[in-house]
């Protein structure tokens, strides 16, 4: 799948041309088309090393390390970054022959609904065991069925400190308090774990936990990853919606429709339709360049990614391997792909600039605030209208509108004329008046710091096309850099060029001209300046666009200085005076609230076939649609006035859909379990694994949706199971006959998430800050200037709030979650690695975070000095491990204490020094990071 999004594309579009099998031999005898092309190599070599980017001569080249490939320019770092990935990852390429394909029958749908996961979800009936005195539900009759059938017996029941232990986590992603530990001892009652389960699910930390598993699936962050990563600083709206919904136990399905279509869903309150536009912030959550120059790629990458996030999200189904081709394994022909596609590319989501960025929408506002955002609007339209006739003033009295000091109206100038003040900021930039020869109000400079960080982008609105004279504004002193690079996009292409800002403008004393170029009204253009590689200070003033007719007049020289006196003073006077007022009000804007959220494109259009993946190769249209495979029945109709989205997703969840509730089923199971139904929880195709209880998954799948596709019934049913009680305790006979345990005669050994991790010593140490909800990223700085650099962000990850609620930034995450395996942000997570390296060891032996919370567990359990050390020894595994010390253990634990193991003088401070190094072996051991 990577190669196919990411790989083949490039080599088609870019490499195709002169590295490809045809009547003319390649470019250095090197064929792109194929896996064996690649290995084989051409006159300089193999051109890859499978393992090795750094030995692959196809990296050095898209590098231009010496090679060059394209040779007319360097592909964006993205696709370089991409192309090192993969081929670290030993470079997977399904190709066998050239670009070409050999004919192939056509993809048979039909011929697919006979698979598992596209059949029709069945009503089985559990079938009463040879043993019916063990099951205490359906769940158990099915497991026990097929244990039976198989000659085997479950394992005994787990005892109640690790049954407590389990669910608590499953459950909260907590640990169990000794309150909790205490009061279900003492619960003689035969319905003691129904009350754990109600307590644990009526809890808001229930809505945390499940939470985080659906982030998993909908790739959640808080950055957008990439070159110039930029951060999501509204993402916490969608987290926030998703904790609540599973505390509300929203019914499933209608979670589904308000994530795909909820700013087209009717609402009855305006917190409803809050949660409607919030909930789309799932469409707009994913990875993308927004640094990409080529709009229509941009676009068709948005929406491949949003396909693969819903196919492996909700369906279980690669459907992004149809981008290029039909799929290869399952019944997807690449016509599926694109009618999926003209769904997405009918959204908006984007807003192109020269860094383009996600759409925002307004949420709504109380009566209070709403009522403060008018009076600011009718305030800033008077500033406004008093401007302009100020300007007109002015106009009237001095057309040149130059001051004593050179200062100008940009009102008063020809052509198109866009001042710094609207010019696209990337990084601080200071505003200035020093040198008294600028347009408007002042000009902006980079403070001579932070070299190739900051960027100003001027984007001009052009009536129609032409040709303009492009005028960049700036002050010329001698602290000023001499080679400013400057990019420009027109319709004669991208164009870069070099000022000397030591050097006076040449033009009117104002302006140096950077060329006459051609121009449209398609509104993608722009001229960018950078501070990249300067020496000196970087200022701009502004950019004008001058239409060549009057470029090619003689300017008026610029008048004289004038006293500062009669009407036209005054004019300039008063003009001065309404935009400093103007500012003014403008920076005094109520915070209106906002959310990553979508809406349906001005434009409703059916896609064209991308051919071979190529958004400038384009083939048939193809009817905005569903998967075939996956439809019963009639498939939806598409609406002419709108996306489609609507109709998508209430064919996702409607209730008779094959993969669905099986889906979701599955993901449950997978959760509480330790491994799902079907293992392959992100894939139900052919490549996936099938079910090893098929009717129990169709059994669920049934209960789930005729019980009103609810979460939390789902989740009560399968823990209060007899199978999810088992212990985790070996059988010879069952481990020989199954080893893998897919019959799950015993319960899965799993180890905590990272989440819980942490968050289960946070609670130890009794430091948890369990508040709910809110903005992760608090700092200004941070929220403001849009970068997750390591300096800006780095603080936050020392606050002690749920492990939920740590930024999640793509290009960098929390040094915990790295180790132990946290979800990868960038894809669909369904199921979580789990490893066992070095790092994971040394991370408990040396982490600051982990002995900080040593020491102050140690600190709190030693608060009474009057227990001893034998009762702080039970209750320190009570309140780490959820049961006391076995004798071995405990004995251990208290040579520790009575040794000679400090150096310290203080008797306190060598007693809790002690202690933190228990605690610190406790955090350590396996019975806290594992379940049984």
């Amino acid at each position: 799948a990577f190669f196919e999004r990411n790989i083949r594309p490039v080599l088609v579009e870019h490499c195709g041309r002169c590295h490809s099998s045809g009547p003319k031999p390649p470019k250095g005898g090197l064929l792109l088309d194929s896996r064996s092309g690649l290995i084989t190599g051409g006159d300089s070599g193999p051109a890859i090393v499978p393992g090795k980017p750094d030995e692959s001569l196809l990296v050095a080249a898209l590098r231009h390390d010496g090679l060059e490939m394209p040779p007319d320019r360097k592909l964006p770092a993205g696709v370089v970054a991409d192309f090192e990935e993969w081929i670290r990852i030993g470079a997977p390429d399904p190709r066998t022959g050239g670009d070409v394909a050999p004919a192939r029958p056509a993809v048979d749908v039909e011929a697919g609904r006979g698979f598992w996961s596209f059949r029709p979800i069945g009503r089985p009936a559990p079938r009463e065991p040879g043993d019916a005195a063990w099951p205490r539900g359906d769940v158990d009759r099915f497991i026990l069925g097929a244990l039976e059938r198989a000659g085997l017996r479950p394992v005994t029941d787990a005892d109640r400190a690790t049954w407590l232990r389990r669910v608590t986590f499953d459950l909260t992603g907590l640990p169990p308090t000794p309150g909790e530990i205490a009061a279900f001892e003492a619960d003689a009652s035969p319905r003691a774990k129904e009350t754990v389960v109600d307590r644990l699910m009526a809890s808001p930390h229930f809505g945390e936990r499940w939470a985080r598993h659906w982030l998993d699936v909908a790739r959640f962050a808080e950055s957008t990853g990439g070159g110039r990563s930029m951060v999501f600083n509204e993402a916490w709206r969608y987290r926030d919606y998703v904790i609540a919904a599973f505390n509300g136990d929203k019914p499933f399905d209608r979670f589904i429709v308000e994530q795909i279509a909820g700013d087209l869903l009717p609402h009855a309150s305006p917190e409803e339709e809050r949660d409607h536009l919030v909930a789309t912030s799932y469409l707009v959550l994913g990875p993308h360049n927004y640094e990409e120059q080529d709009k229509r790629v941009l676009e068709m990458d948005v929406a491949d990614e949003q396909i693969d996030t819903i196919g492996r999200g909700l369906l279980a189904m690669t459907i992004g391997c149809a981008r290029c081709h039909d799929h290869k394994f399952d019944p997807i022909p690449t016509a599926d792909y694109y009618a999926l596609a003209g769904i997405f590319r009918s959204t908006e989501m984007l807003v192109h600039e020269n860094v383009s960025r996600w759409t925002e929408r307004p949420l709504p506002m109380p009566p209070e605030l709403a009522e403060k955002v008018a009076e600011h609007e009718a305030a800033v339209g008077r500033a406004k209208d008093e401007l302009a006739a100020a300007r007109r003033l002015l106009k009237s009295l001095d057309p040149a509108s130059v001051s004593r000091g050179g200062v100008v109206d940009p009102a008063t100038l020809p052509g198109i004329v866009i001042d710094d003040t609207l010019a696209k900021r990337v990084g601080e930039w200071t505003h200035s008046q020093h040198v008294k020869a600028y347009v408007g109000d002042g000009y902006l400079t980079d403070g001579n710091e932070a070299k190739g960080t900051k960027t100003l982008t001027f984007l001009p609105e052009f009536p129609g096309p032409g040709a303009y004279e492009v005028r960049l504004g700036y002050t010329a002193n001698g602290n000023r850099a001499s080679e400013v690079p400057v990019s420009l996009l027109t319709l004669d292409g991208e164009i870069d060029r070099k000022v000397d800002m030591r050097k006076p403008p040449p033009v009117d004393g104002r302006f140096v001209s950077l060329g006459t170029f051609r121009f449209d009204d398609t509104n993608q253009w722009f001229v960018m300046v950078s501070n990249e590689d300067t020496e000196g200070h970087v200022v701009v003033d502004c950019v004008q666009f001058l239409p060549v007719a009057l470029s090619q007049r003689p300017g008026p020289e610029p008048p004289e200085a004038r006293p500062d006196d009669g009407p036209a003073a005054e004019a300039r006077a008063a003009v001065q005076a309404c935009e400093k007022r103007l500012e003014k009000i403008t920076r005094a804007a109520p915070a209106v609230p906002r959310a990553m959220a979508v809406d349906d494109a001005e434009t409703i259009a059916d896609c064209r076939i991308c051919i071979r993946g190529n958004v400038h190769n384009r083939g048939d249209e193809v009817p905005r649609g569903v998967l075939s495979v996956a439809t019963i029945g009639t498939p939806p109709r598409m609406p002419a006035d709108s996306s489609g989205r609507r109709e998508l997703a209430a064919w996702i969840a409607d209730r008779e859909h094959p993969l669905t509730s099986r889906v979701w089923v599955n993901r449950v199971w997978h959760h509480l379990f330790g491994a799902g139904i079907v293992r392959s929880v992100d894939n139900f195709g052919t490549t996936g694994e099938p079910p090893s209880h098929p009717d129990l998954l169709d059994f669920l799948a049934r209960r789930f949706t005729d019980g009103g596709w609810s979460t939390k019934s789902l989740v009560r049913e399968l823990v209060l199971s007899r199978t999810y009680g088992l212990s985790t305790m070996d059988d010879r006979r069952a481990s020989a006959a199954d080893p893998e345990n897919r019959l799950f005669w015993r319960m899965h050994t799993r180890r905590l998430d990272a989440e819980s991790l942490r968050d289960a010593m946070l609670a130890v140490s009794g430091e948890l800050d369990r508040d709910i909800g809110g903005p992760g990223i608090a700092d200004p700085k941070v929220r403001n200037k849009g970068s997750d650099t390591p300096t800006e962000y780095s603080f936050v990850f020392g606050d002690l709030r749920r492990s939920l609620y740590t930024p999640g930034f793509r290009n960098r995450r929390l040094e915990l979650f790295e180790v132990f395996d946290g979800a990868d942000p960038n894809a669909v997570s369904g199921a979580r690695t789990t490893s066992t390296v070095a790092p994971q060891a040394l991370f408990m032996l040396n982490s600051p975070f982990l002995m900080d919370r040593a020491r102050v567990a140690a600190e709190r359990l030693l608060d009474d000095p009057a227990i001893p050390d034998e009762a702080l020894v039970d209750r320190g595994f009570i309140v780490s491990l959820g049961r006391a010390p076995h004798p071995p253990e405990r004995a251990r634990v208290l040579a520790e204490l009575r040794g000679d193991t400090g150096s310290e003088s203080d008797a306190a401070e060598k007693r809790t020094a002690s202690w933190a190094r228990v605690f610190q072996a406790l955090f350590a051991s396996v019975d806290f990071r594992y379940l049984d």
